[in-house]
C-alpha cells in the first residue's frame, strides 16, 4: 500500500529532485515569481509553504532547517528577515499557481508560482513588438553614391 507517501518523481533521481525543487525555491524567494511547469510548481509549492512557516517561527533552529533543505544563506536571509514577516498573520496558503497555457517546445504545462499577500511581485517584462523601421534598399544607398551627395549638396546651399 502508498498510503502517506505522496511525492512527485518528476522524472528525477531523489537527490536530483531535492536540489531542483530547492533550487525553484530560493528563485522564488529571490524574484518573488518564477515561471515552471506546473507539477514542479505544485512541489515547489509544498517546500515553499514549508520554509515560510519555518520563517514566521523564526527561532534559530529553524533557521539551520531552512539552511539544510535550500542550501543557500542570502535566500535563507531574505526568507527570514522579509518573507517571513510579510506572512505572520496569515495561516497558510502563502504561494500561488497561475496557469499559463503549453510551452512551445514540448507543449509541457507551464504555470507562473508567486507570493500572495502583500508580497508585490516585479512586473514582468511586457513582450512588444517595436516598429520596425523600413530597410533602404540596395540601389537607394548613399554611401559612396556622389550623383546623390551632390544632390544633397546642393539643396542644403
Amino acid at each position: 500500500m502508498r498510503h502517506r507517501k505522496r511525492t512527485a518523481k518528476l522524472g528525477m533521481k531523489s537527490q536530483h529532485r531535492r536540489a531542483t525543487l530547492a533550487n525553484l525555491v530560493c528563485s522564488l524567494i529571490a524574484h518573488s515569481r518564477i515561471r515552471t511547469t506546473v507539477a514542479k510548481a505544485k512541489e515547489a509549492r509544498r517546500l515553499a509553504d514549508r520554509m515560510v512557516t519555518l520563517a514566521k517561527k523564526g527561532s534559530l533552529h529553524d533557521r539551520r532547517q531552512a539552511l539544510a533543505l535550500l542550501r543557500q544563506k542570502p535566500a535563507v536571509k531574505k526568507l527570514f528577515a522579509e518573507i517571513g514577516k510579510q506572512h505572520g498573520d496569515r495561516n497558510g496558503g502563502y504561494t500561488r499557481i497561475i496557469r499559463v497555457g503549453p510551452r512551445l517546445g514540448d507543449a509541457a504545462e507551464m504555470a507562473i508560482l508567486e507570493w500572495t499577500g502583500s508580497v508585490t511581485p516585479p512586473a514582468e517584462p511586457e513582450k512588444t513588438q517595436k516598429a520596425k523601421e523600413p530597410k533602404p534598399k540596395a540601389g537607394a544607398t548613399t554611401k559612396g553614391n556622389k550623383a546623390t551627395e551632390s544632390k544633397a549638396s546642393a539643396t542644403a546651399s
